[in-house]
């Protein structure tokens, strides 16, 4: 399992908070970044809400750029800049089911989901209960909510 010092997994959240500042704002979603990194300590993927469409997740782009079954996911950490949801709307796999699909066993992330959209995101206490290593790096709360502005009462 990829499980880097504090330093790099600080530049690859901060990496992850350069992509969310790429997501075209939207007014009932978050702008969020991802970055898959591989056991060699290599990028495998990376992507930011809306990256591809109106309703992608930055997790679900990442993860859509690999195989499902690529080997090196076993092995992988993905760092997103917010809470990987427990839930979406319609028929939409949640990003946290998304990363136990792929086996995925460690998650970074810069801050939890507030109660803005859903009331009780749970997306961290379900991959917690599934057994992957979820981190948490509030240095970097700040710049990931500041990418989110747009949404207002976030600070």
């Amino acid at each position: 399992m990829y499980a880097p010092d504090r330093d790099q997994d600080l530049r690859w959240m901060q990496r992850a908070v350069d992509l969310a500042a790429l997501c075209p704002p939207a007014a009932g979603a978050y702008s969020v970044g991802a970055v898959i990194v591989g056991t060699d300590g290599n990028e495998l993927a990376s992507g930011y809400s809306r990256a591809t469409g109106p309703r992608e997740h930055a997790e679900e782009v990442a993860l859509t750029q690999l195989s499902q079954d690529d080997p090196r996911l076993a092995g992988a950490a993905i760092y997103s800049t917010l809470e990987p949801c427990s839930q979406r709307s319609a028929s939409r796999t949640p990003c946290a089911r998304r990363i136990l699909e792929a086996g995925i066993p460690r998650v970074v992330i810069a801050w939890r989901e507030p109660a803005l959209f859903v009331d009780d995101c749970v997306g961290y206490e379900q991959l917690v209960e599934a057994g992957v290593t979820v981190v948490e790096l509030p240095e970097l709360e700040a710049a990931a909510k500041a990418v989110n502005s747009h949404l207002g009462g976030l600070a």
